[in-house]
């Protein structure tokens, strides 16, 4: 799926045999470069990626959307600078904030649009974050239930996880 404004495409993985008027299982993953393919421990991203194939396959079917919203939509040189940061004493949000960006600079109505176009109105969403379960309902998208999708933390990952739950409301 490509923006109208022809920005970089968004896929929709279906996986399965997912049945439209039904609702489906789904998960919305922003692309994460570090943690998707490099396997980095300073995020949950790649445990997410995998887990949430894993749980769809095993439910029979579902929906990936993979958004083209690196380093929660300030893109991989940022997210890097972003480390930089991080690295110096400054945790997530602060470091946005630091670069002169909000604390999540993601937009999720391409991600309702899409699951609309594929049939889905209606999904079970793999999520811990409140934003994306907002941002669907308001662009037409029923989340009639949260599937909780967490992974134990690492030594690497744990502030990061813990300012997640405690400045942006995520769900463990």
């Amino acid at each position: 799926f490509r923006p109208p404004d022809g920005a970089i495409e968004h896929l929709a993985i279906v996986l399965g045999d997912p049945h439209p008027g039904e609702p489906v299982l789904a998960r919305l993953h922003s692309q994460c470069f570090t943690g998707d393919l490099l396997g980095s421990l300073r995020c949950d991203c790649g445990d997410q990626l995998r887990g949430a194939i894993k749980e769809i396959v095993a439910a029979g079917g579902g929906v990936l959307v993979y958004l083209a919203q690196e380093g929660r939509g300030i893109g991989l040189v940022n997210k890097l600078r972003a480390y930089g940061l991080q690295d110096r004493g400054f945790d997530t949000i602060e470091a946005n904030e630091q670069l002169g960006f909000q604390d999540d600079e993601r937009e999720y109505r391409e991600a309702a649009e899409m699951l609309l176009k594929l049939g889905f109105s209606q999904v079970r969403l793999m999520t811990n974050n409140p934003r994306k379960l907002e941002a669907l309902g308001r662009h037409g998208v029923t989340v009639v239930e949260r599937v909780a999708h967490s992974f134990p933390a690492n030594d690497h990952n744990q502030r990061y996880l813990w300012t997640k739950a405690t400045r942006s409301g995520h769900l463990f």
